[in-house]
Order: C-alpha cells, then sequence, then structure tokens
C-alpha cells in the first residue's frame, strides 16, 4: 500500500519526477512547509537569489539556454507579485517555466489575510495556465499537468498557487509516468497537400526569403539543423527576428542578418520587395514589419509556419497557411523540393545582385577610430575571439541591438534576450540561469548600466556559486535608447535618462567579491 505523505514532499516528488535539477526561489511564510522539504532531496539543486524577479529570469536564462523547463518558487502576495514580470517575459518570448507559489491557508482565503494576494487572478493574462489547489488529493496531478502544458505546442509559463494547509496534509502518491510525447506532435495539422503547395509556391518565384523566428529554436536543435539543410537546398537568403538569431549560422552568406526596426538594410528591403515570405516560427510582430501591416511585403505571397494557430493571419493575411511545428515541416520540405523544385536560376541570380547592392551601400560594419571604444567595435571583437559560439545573454536597450546586429551567432540558443515584453534587469540574472544549465559554455552578460542595475544583487548568487559569468557593461552614464528616441523623436529634448551617479562597477563587483 502507497505510504502517506505531505503536500509539501509531493511537490518534491513530483519535480523529481521530472528530471527537474534546479529550483530558483526565495522563501517566506506561506512556501516554508516546501522549504522546510527541500532538504531531503539532494538530487534538486535549491538557488537562493537576492529577488523573486532575479528567480524568474535566472529560470528563464536555464530554460532558454536548455530547452528544460525552468522552475521557479516563491511565497505568498509580494513574493508572487514581484515574480510577475520574469512571467509576462515567459509568456511574451513562449520560454517554458513552472512557477510553484506558497498561498494562505485555505480557510483564509479572501479576508485579506497576511501576505495574501489573488495570485491566480494577477497572473491569469500572463502564463499559458495557472491553477490553485484546493484539494490535496489533486496536488500530484496539477504538477505533473503544469510541466506538460509548459512544455508542449507552444510553450510558455504556468503557475501553481498550493495553499499552507494542503501543503501539511497528507495523501498517497504514485509515481508519474511521463508519456513519450514529440513536442507539438498533435498540433501538426498540415499534410501532403500542403507540403506540395509550398513547394509549387517556391519554385514559381523569382524573389523569395526565408523569415525565421525563435518557433525554429523551440522545435529544438534538430529543426535548426533541417533549416540549414533547406537553405542549402533552395539556395534562397534568409533573414531573422531577434529571437530566431543562432538558427542559422550568422557568417553564412546567405544570412542577411536581423530585419525589423533595429535590423539590417539589406533584410528590410529584401524583405519589402520579395514576391514569396516564407515565414517559419515568427509572428510578425510590429519590431519586424514596423506595425503597419498593410503595406509590409506588399507583393508577397506569404507563407506562414507555425505550431500555433492563433497567430496565422493574426497581423499579416496570409495566403498560405501551414499549422505544425517547424522541425516537422521542415524535415517534410527537405524531403520533398529535391523531387520537384526547379527555380529560374536567371531570376534567381538578379535578386541576389539586388540583394548585394543593398548591402554594400548601407553595411553592417564594425570601424573603431580614436581611443574610445566604439560599442560596436567592442561586440564585433567579443564575436571574433568567442567563433560566435559563446553563450550571450543580453539585458534591454542599445547594446541588444548592437549585440544582434554584430555578434555572428552560430548556434541556436547561444542568443537569450528578452524580446517581446523588452525587460530592463533580465540580463544579468538570466545569464546566471544559463550558466547553471550550460556549466562548460562560456557565458557573457552584455549589460547597459540602466539595467544591470535594476538585477545586479544577483552578484551575490554569481559570487557565492563561483560562477564563471563574464559580465560587459556598456557604460554610456545614459538610459541610451530612450534618449535615442528623444533625439530623433522629440526634438532633442532629453528627459529623465541622465544616469549620473552610476557606481564603479568593477569595485562594486569586488564588494560582492
Amino acid at each position: 500500500m502507497p505510504k502517506s505523505i505531505s503536500g509539501a514532499e509531493i511537490v518534491f516528488k513530483c519535480l523529481e519526477d521530472q528530471n527537474v535539477d534546479f529550483i530558483f526561489g526565495y522563501p517566506g511564510g506561506a512556501v516554508l512547509p516546501i522549504y522546510d522539504e527541500l532538504k531531503n532531496h539532494s538530487s534538486i539543486k535549491h538557488i537562493l537569489v537576492r529577488h523573486e524577479q532575479g528567480a524568474g529570469h535566472a529560470a528563464e536564462g536555464y530554460a532558454r539556454s536548455s530547452g528544460k523547463p525552468g522552475v521557479v518558487l516563491v511565497t505568498s502576495g509580494p513574493g508572487a507579485t514581484n515574480v510577475v514580470t520574469a512571467l509576462t517575459d515567459a509568456y511574451m518570448d513562449s520560454v517554458p517555466l513552472v512557477c510553484i507559489s506558497g498561498q494562505v491557508p485555505t480557510h483564509l482565503i479572501g479576508t485579506d489575510a497576511f501576505q495574501e494576494c489573488d495570485t491566480t487572478g494577477i497572473t491569469r493574462p500572463c502564463t499559458k495556465h495557472n491553477w490553485l489547489v484546493k484539494d490535496i488529493k489533486d496536488l500530484s496531478k496539477i504538477i505533473h499537468k503544469a510541466f506538460e502544458v509548459a512544455t508542449t505546442g507552444r510553450p510558455g509559463p504556468v503557475l501553481v498557487d498550493i495553499p499552507k494547509d494542503i501543503q501539511f496534509q497528507k495523501t498517497n502518491y504514485s509515481k508519474f509516468k511521463k508519456e513519450n510525447k514529440s513536442n507539438g506532435k498533435i498540433h501538426n495539422n498540415f499534410n501532403h497537400k500542403d507540403i506540395d503547395e509550398l513547394v509549387k509556391l517556391m519554385s514559381k518565384a523569382k524573389k523569395p526569403i526565408f523569415y525565421t523566428g525563435g518557433g525554429v529554436i523551440n522545435s529544438g536543435p534538430k529543426a535548426s539543423e533541417l533549416l540549414r539543410e533547406l537553405v542549402s537546398i533552395t539556395g534562397f537568403p534568409i533573414t531573422s527576428t531577434l529571437q530566431g538569431l543562432g538558427c542559422y549560422p550568422g557568417d553564412d552568406n546567405l544570412f542577411l542578418g536581423m530585419l525589423g526596426m533595429h535590423g539590417t538594410y539589406e533584410a528590410n528591403n529584401a524583405m519589402h520587395d520579395c514576391d514569396l515570405m516564407i515565414n517559419i516560427g515568427a509572428r510578425f510582430d510590429d519590431r519586424s514589419t514596423g506595425g503597419v501591416f498593410d503595406k509590409f511585403a506588399p507583393d508577397a505571397n506569404v507563407i506562414h509556419i507555425d505550431i500555433d494557430p492563433s497567430t496565422i493571419n493574426k497581423n499579416i493575411k496570409v495566403h498560405c497557411p501551414v499549422v505544425g511545428d517547424a522541425k516537422s515541416v521542415i524535415s517534410q520540405l527537405d524531403e520533398s523540393i529535391p523531387l520537384t523544385f526547379k527555380p529560374d536560376k536567371a531570376e534567381r541570380d538578379k535578386w541576389f545582385t539586388q540583394i548585394k547592392e543593398w548591402e554594400s551601400t548601407h553595411p553592417t560594419v564594425a570601424n573603431q577610430k580614436g581611443k574610445v571604444i566604439k560599442t560596436s567595435y567592442a561586440i564585433d571583437t567579443l564575436s571574433k575571439i568567442t567563433k560566435g559560439k559563446a553563450v550571450v545573454v543580453t539585458d534591454v536597450g542599445q547594446h541588444q541591438m548592437w549585440v544582434a546586429q554584430y555578434y555572428q551567432f552560430e548556434n541556436p540558443r547561444n542568443q537569450i534576450t528578452s524580446g517581446g515584453l523588452g525587460t530592463m534587469g533580465f540580463g544579468f540574472p538570466a545569464a546566471i540561469g544559463a550558466q547553471f544549465a550550460r556549466p562548460n559554455d562560456i557565458v557573457i552578460a552584455v549589460v547597459g548600466d540602466g539595467g544591470y542595475q535594476m538585477t545586479l544583487c544577483e552578484l551575490a548568487k554569481a559570487a557565492i556559486h563561483k560562477l564563471p559569468v563574464k559580465i560587459l557593461v556598456l557604460n554610456n552614464h545614459y538610459l541610451g535608447m530612450v534618449r535615442q528616441w528623444q533625439e530623433l523623436f522629440f526634438d532633442n529634448r532629453e528627459s529623465g535618462v541622465d544616469l549620473e551617479g552610476n557606481p564603479d562597477f568593477v569595485k562594486l563587483a569586488e564588494a560582492y567579491g
């Protein structure tokens, strides 16, 4: 007969069954029974952060760099509200997180008890799903369901809110039997007819382009390998969103760089003038399209391949929708294209000539003149030293775009950044999470002086665990991106952007050991 165990122990049994290695968390009254149980589970390492936002971003960095779900443990009230920013960030960028939060005892819910808040109500808009556990018998089922929801289909964050009395109560626990499901299997709604239509459009195109996004990376390393094969077979030029960087080698001749507001001249012109756009795993966000959807690629037939049907026709009306996991669709294309693909070489050569002209008139080149180090030169040098193979985690601002422009990423999951939400303070704790996930890789946090100061208390965490995270602070004493927009759109009226009083960052690091 199964042994009756506490809710707190059930939490850890679930995490062990899910092969969780790390929890990023911060204790408090409503979650103390779970923390008390921690000592009995040596296979799971708890990383004590200095702020719950840091826990969420560290878990994001872990998930983004490894592909495994990140796990966060926080207390009720302010513990839960402090992690909302990270949950929203993960939601916007499709990052799998499982957040476990403590809650006041069941009989006190709704009484304005100490450190009580409506955690499920607050996090409902920024999670794929959330649960308030009301019965100890449902606890293990809910936690395992949370991992399933976070990691299948389009990934994202989930939250399980556990009242304190549920953590003390006891029931039986049955070992979880993990089903061998491939990510997005049930979302593959395409067929051979769809693939044949894609190949037909690709054969007729005179000015084609691949437009790739984070969905390729979320689909797993095999998807990036298959994408490289697809580009090689077709010879089509390829561009990428910010979150898609690394799914195709940054130094390849067919790669046009990032598109969009801070993208390359050739990528944006090619996107505008193309007659066939093949979108794989991108969502046509405003940073890529300019937000003027009716003028985006006006003469193109648009193919949209995405695992999430809700993104298709959401912003851009597409001619050929394909609902499916990127890896599965690209694999089918790789098999079908060699059989029937017959492009017009002369037209294709004209297209490449035009692209090269755009590139030559507005090159993305890092020139260094004078004694003051140019940021573009710093990032370009970093790229060359590491051969494009380091895990580079950025905060948000000008430095983020300089990394996207000048660092030539060779591999997926090596470029980690806050894209959709644009969260200042993301970079450094996310780099810590990435270093835990990939202890043998070089991890570099490239941050601005503004965002870095929002979460630099996590220096303690890096020092205690002797993490070899490299920190490159691009310190211009300003909120640089905001100032740039004020210069461009507000007649140079600078307001609230001067970071007078910045610390000596080297001495600060030394103070943390």
